[in-house]
């Protein structure tokens, strides 16, 4: 009975390091893409610093990205920015990819 006790505490542990991981990926690839649209914008570093908050606010609005892709897409058909959701969605694939890999080289 040990050894399975112990297993299934190390199965618990490494979900729970999966799904923290999982949640700083996104929260960093919401920043991430909410700079980018910020750029997009030409909005000065505060108002970015702003708008990337904003982002990762948007996406406790509702379970998935979706929430996220309709806040930047409204806010860049919005500011006259000629963007499809097509391309909002690949800068969201593409951040992801980034927020990966930068907190898989953080110290």
């Amino acid at each position: 009975m040990t050894t399975f006790d112990d297993r299934e505490r190390a199965f618990e542990a490494k979900f729970a390091r999966d799904e923290e991981m999982l949640f700083r990926v996104v929260a960093r690839r919401n920043r991430l893409v909410g700079q980018w649209a910020a750029g997009l914008m030409k909005l000065t570093p505060e108002e970015t610093e702003a708008y990337a908050k904003a982002v990762v606010q948007a996406d406790f609005e509702e379970a998935g990205e979706e929430d996220v892709i309709r806040k930047l897409y409204g806010d860049l058909i919005a500011a006259n920015i000629d963007v499809d959701e097509a391309a909002v969605r690949k800068a969201l694939e593409d951040q992801t990819v980034e927020a990966r890999r930068q907190l898989l080289e953080a110290p």
